[in-house]
């Protein structure tokens, strides 16, 4: 069988084939129309709206451009074209198709796209609503979930579900659970009900359960949600009358085991089953103000970076999934990183710099969640400085060089603290990951801020628990090699369970709630022989029964 072609998350809205984008008062309308017959993979048709990572690379690109080429729009409607059906959810069959990683980095990735509308609702101002206009199932409701407002049509047919538990004896995938009872604060013995029955709620009870907000006639439900929407839009603190900044294919060239991008440089390594990414700092100054960021737009390097980044994480991801290792390096000059940090403060209140730093934000949260061991190695001519030193904090642990290289003439290794660290860039469970690090000595963030803008060598960032070991020259090339080799003896899912339970201490926020329990399940359940084949993941649960859909399977 020829090997299937690496799964590529470049698009645009002109490839699209499940979603049509048109925009009318400020509002953009997202509809979903999904081509049954134009999968991911073949074996399986997109029947009844239903979805697959294709769909969802699409949803997720279109989120990412209302933010950044439409400052004009200030709320999105998600709606359906089909009649009676708005989305039926992840698709089953593709599932049953599927491997276990490719299952787990679906549902990771289509959870992200879920927190990035919630996060254009809360910070961008380009609140969503979601337009039922028939089943909304599963993953369909799920996506519903993650908007603002939800609108029902009341025509006695029209209902939501979760009907994995009673149907397929598996749960909801992209954080329903967790969102009824945290984000809807649905009661928990509705909610107990409604995730039973496989029929799901509709009309009034929809409504009273807190399910959805909205019940309307269906010869009204267009009419009224223009209206909500562009009532949201109107009171939208994004500039109306600016001009937003195209986002171009990002260009990514292919040598080997070799990926180059303008600002990033991955290197596989298959035999220490590793990939070493090295992130290029900036050639040049940053512009003077934000008219000046305008103006380079895509290129503008920290917004370059972020897209490159992203594109590269999702690659080894879903493309190279025995890469169980990821190395962080940089090269470049770190004052010029901590310049552009400073115009990113200053510019703060400008629309297309927030868009920028909350871009970064969910970047560096999909690094904290990707479920690769992570090493940052700071070193002679790095520039992890601000917000490229996120990555080291970020790091499971990190290796900064003491002292110079024997025959080098690079200068020793510093680090540098800026006003990002301490805010801008939170994680998952809402602390930066300088208030993570430091749980036990909180004073420690605050002391550190006096380091803001100075140059912190081997030495002072060890004591200062910036970094892990700071193991000289001599010693530096036998640890670092150890670290990353030992790295591929260790069991994948062991590493993937650990890491996760470590780098999310403190407060547990509705995101971390998902991405711990959407991580314990998949790694429980899909990992088993024929979880959804004929066997049935019912079977699995101990009770010796078949679901209705393995009993249709078989």
């Amino acid at each position: 069988m020829a090997e299937a072609a690496p799964i590529d998350f470049r698009t645009s809205p002109d490839r699209y084939r499940h979603w049509k984008l048109s925009f009318e008062n400020g509002v953009a309308y997202l509809t979903m129309d999904v081509n049954e017959d134009a999968g991911l993979r073949p074996g399986y048709k997109l029947k009844l709206n239903s979805y697959d990572l294709g769909v969802d690379i699409e949803l997720a690109d279109a989120v990412q451009r209302l933010r950044f080429e439409h400052p004009e729009v200030g709320a999105v409607v998600i709606r359906s074209e089909r009649d009676r059906i708005f989305c039926s959810g992840a698709n089953i069959n593709m599932l049953g198709l599927s491997s276990h990683d490719h299952k787990v980095n679906f549902c990771k990735f289509t959870n992200e796209t879920r927190l990035a509308i919630e996060d254009a609702s809360q910070n961008s101002g380009q609140g969503y609503i979601c337009s039922i206009n028939g089943i909304a199932a599963g993953g369909g409701y799920e996506l519903a979930l993650a908007c603002e407002r939800i609108l029902l049509a009341d025509d006695g047919s029209s209902a939501v579900s979760l009907p994995e538990l009673p149907l397929l004896a598996v749960l909801p995938g992209t954080g329903g659970l967790t969102r009824l009872v945290d984000k809807r604060l649905v009661r928990r013995d509705h909610a107990d009900f409604f995730c039973t029955t496989a029929e799901g709620v509709r009309g009034k009870r929809a409504r009273d359960w807190r399910l959805v907000d909205t019940l309307v006639p269906p010869s009204k439900l267009a009419d009224e949600t223009r209206g909500i929407a562009e009532e949201i839009a109107a009171r939208s603190d994004r500039p109306k009358d600016a001009r937003g900044i195209a986002l171009p294919m990002v260009e990514r060239r292919t040598e080997g085991d070799t990926l180059r991008y303008g600002t990033l440089t991955v290197e596989i390594d298959r035999e220490r089953r590793a990939a070493r990414l090295r992130f290029n700092g900036p050639t040049s100054a940053p512009p003077a103000d934000a008219a000046g960021i305008q103006a380079e737009g895509a290129g503008f390097w920290p917004l370059a970076l972020a897209r490159d980044f992203d594109d590269a994480m999702m690659h080894l991801r879903l493309n190279e999934t025995e890469i169980g290792t990821w190395v962080l390096q940089s090269q470049g000059d770190g004052a010029l990183v901590e310049a552009y940090d400073a115009l990113l403060a200053e510019e703060g209140d400008n629309w297309l710099v927030r868009e920028i730093v909350l871009y970064w934000k969910r970047t560096l949260k999909r690094l904290d969640v990707s479920s690769r061991s992570l090493i940052a190695l700071v070193e002679p001519g790095s520039c992890f400085a601000g917000t490229l030193l996120e990555l080291v904090l970020a790091a499971d642990r990190s290796y900064m060089l003491d002292g110079v290289f024997e025959g080098s003439n690079l200068p020793a290794a510093a680090i540098r603290l800026s006003s990002m660290n301490f805010g801008p860039y939170p994680m998952g469970n809402g602390l930066t990951r300088l208030a993570t690090r430091f749980l036990a000595e909180p004073d420690r963030v605050d002391e550190l801020q006096d380091e803001i803008g100075r140059p912190i060598d081997a030495e002072a960032a060890d004591e200062l628990g910036l970094v892990t070991f700071t193991p000289d020259d001599i010693d530096w090339e036998d640890e670092v090699r150890l670290a990353i080799e030992e790295r591929a003896g260790f069991s994948p899912d062991g590493l993937i369970g650990m890491e996760a339970n470590l780098r999310f201490a403190g407060p547990e926020t509705l995101e971390t709630k998902i991405f711990a329990r959407l991580s314990a399940w998949q790694n429980w359940i899909f990992q088993r022989p024929n979880a959804t084949g004929p066997e049935g993941a019912l079977k699995l649960y101990g009770t010796g029964k078949q679901s209705k859909y393995d009993r249709k399977r078989a």
